[in-house]
């Protein structure tokens, strides 16, 4: 879970908070967090793609989205059996009124 941390929410943030950070132009004296260097960086990558430079941002927030949903729904199917056994905790087994409990069962079977 340490390296899925790392290496999947690490370039998120850091993604994230430059955009953020260059998006309302607080540079703190670094050039690259800029609104200038934020509006050349989406320039170029316009240029490289052929599309518009406003298009690019939705794109990858869709894309993080896309790809979050996929990181964490590899991580529920390796962890399914400890996710299903917490549901169980937590909502109960569902009980049929036909169906004995196993409590009832265990006094049955030493009833003499």
């Amino acid at each position: 879970m340490k390296w899925l941390l790392i290496f999947w929410g690490g370039p998120v943030m850091l993604l994230s908070g430059w955009y953020g950070l260059s998006y309302y132009d607080m540079s703190f004296g670094i050039f690259m967090l800029t609104r200038e260097a934020h509006d050349l960086v989406f320039r170029i990558y316009g240029h490289i793609l052929g599309i518009p430079p406003e298009t690019i941002p939705p794109l990858v927030a869709r894309a993080m989205v896309v790809d979050t949903l996929i990181v964490f729904g590899l991580v529920a199917l390796r962890n399914w059996r400890l996710i299903a056994a917490w549901c169980r905790r937590r909502f109960g087994a569902p009980q049929s009124s036909e169906a004995p409990s196993l409590a009832s069962e265990a006094n049955l079977s030493s009833a003499p």
